[in-house]
């Protein structure tokens, strides 16, 4: 696989006692078989959507000749939706943004208007040509308010344009299949001749990145979404072909964390790789995560660092504060890239240990630095390294954490898909809504 996973520094002989013993991995590791065995039964008889997405080839197919039709002529493209019918995107977008500059023509600048408010929606559709404008609406369930009432003000700001009579070059839209009468996005695009393309029903919106909902932009900043599923197909056959729970990586960190929840107290988890490309994978992590784990009471608070930019920031709350984190370090490697210093400086009595090194060596030394630290601290430390960095590792590393989150949650007794607190502060902002 395009990644290892190392769990050393969770064991008590490299931490000491607020590590797990053999013994205790050994028994977290049984009780996390049935979560194994559950996935490995739903991969045999196809009841989890997401993991026959790595073998699907006909909605790229699909995707890529709607992609092509609205990008066509854009110089702007927004996409219009929020939680994870955004995120896996801007993770994407992230990704992207640090692969070296293409030959290929400009593309499309690709915005994300996730988060409602109302200055920054105003600004963006004063600010942007909509004559070169597209938009893409995501929403699987057809009628997210803030996705909604985005959508109505792109299509008035079209008609004040003089464009709405062309609403269907300008817009694309994401939703699960159903009648009109039971989609508010459906109906309204009906009316308008938008083109809607379906949202897989069987996935819901925090797993959704590798379905159409993170392949359409993949394809929009120039990504390769083949290569992305192949990464994240190669963790599914590692987990159809594990025999334990030790044998399947996601399924392995997730006992650990099952483990040191109820054996040490370790409710809260800080995911912290040492790339900007992953620094919006890490928020994509935490909506996943917090969405799918916070239930009934429990749950394990997800914390997004950066390195090694949070050295100099949450660091010293890792290192001196409660021992109640688990940590994931994600360390590239990196030794020998970028600029390099010139070896001129080595005489000088304040930078000379940094001549003839180049900024990839400090990092690299920094990421293994942190999480030697930590674990002298009596944190445990899960590693993830990474060898390059493309679009099979960024599939493999979403399949992953969908996986680990999944299988946490089963062990744990909890609904990985459902989200049943956040529906009563929906009813109550209508009710406030149909009093103003």
């Amino acid at each position: 696989m395009p990644y290892s996973q190392s769990i050393d520094l969770c064991l008590t002989e490299e931490i000491g006692d607020c590590g797990l013993g053999r013994a205790e991995l050994d028994e977290a590791l049984a009780v996390a078989g049935p979560a194994l065995d559950s996935l490995k039964s739903s991969l045999g008889d196809g009841s989890l959507a997401l993991l026959n997405l790595p073998s699907r080839t006909r909605d790229l197919d699909e995707g890529r000749a709607a992609v092509d039709a609205l990008a066509r002529g854009a110089g702007d493209i927004v996409l219009l939706g929020t939680g994870g019918s955004s995120l896996g995107a801007q993770a994407l977008a992230g990704f992207a943004a640090g692969r070296p500059r293409s030959a290929d023509p400009p593309r499309p600048r690709l915005h994300f208007a996730d988060n409602l408010d109302p200055h920054s929606m105003d600004a963006l559709l004063r600010d942007l040509d909509l004559k070169t404008t597209r938009f893409l609406v995501v929403s699987k369930s057809g009628g997210t308010p803030e996705t909604m009432i985005q959508l109505l003000a792109v299509l008035d700001a079209l008609k004040e344009s003089g464009l709405d009579w062309n609403a269907e070059h300008h817009i694309l839209a994401i939703s699960d299949p159903g009648a009109q009468d039971a989609s508010a996005l459906r109906r309204i695009c009906g009316f308008h001749h938008i083109p809607v393309l379906d949202h897989d029903p069987g996935i819901g919106g925090r797993y959704s990145v590798l379905s159409n909902v993170g392949m359409l932009p993949a394809m929009l900043l120039g990504l390769d979404p083949l290569a992305l599923r192949a990464g994240a197909g190669e963790v599914v056959q590692a987990l159809a072909g594990a025999a334990s729970p030790r044998d399947c990586p996601p399924v392995l960190a997730a006992a650990l964390h099952a483990a040191f929840l109820g054996r040490r107290g370790l409710a809260t988890t800080v995911f912290m790789p040492y790339a900007d490309r992953l620094r919006v994978f890490s928020s994509w992590f935490v909506q996943l995560w917090a969405e799918s784990l916070g239930k009934q009471g429990t749950g394990l608070t997800p914390i997004a660092a950066a390195g090694p930019v949070d050295q100099h920031s949450q660091l010293q709350l890792f290192l001196d504060g409660p021992a109640d984190k688990f940590y994931t370090i994600v360390m590239l490697e990196v030794a020998g890239t970028g600029p390099r210093i010139d070896a001129a400086y080595i005489n000088d009595p304040k930078v000379g240990y940094l001549a003839g090194k180049t900024i990839g060596d400090l990092v690299d030394c920094e990421q293994r630095a942190t999480a030697r630290t930590l674990a002298r601290r009596g944190r445990p430390v899960r590693v993830i390294r990474l060898g390059e960095m493309t679009e099979r590792t960024l599939g493999a590393l979403f399949m992953h954490f969908m996986l680990e989150t999944i299988a946490t949650g089963r062990i744990l007794g909890l609904d990985p898909f459902d989200q049943p607190a956040v529906e009563e502060g929906k009813l109550l902002a209508r009710d406030y809504l149909g009093q103003m």
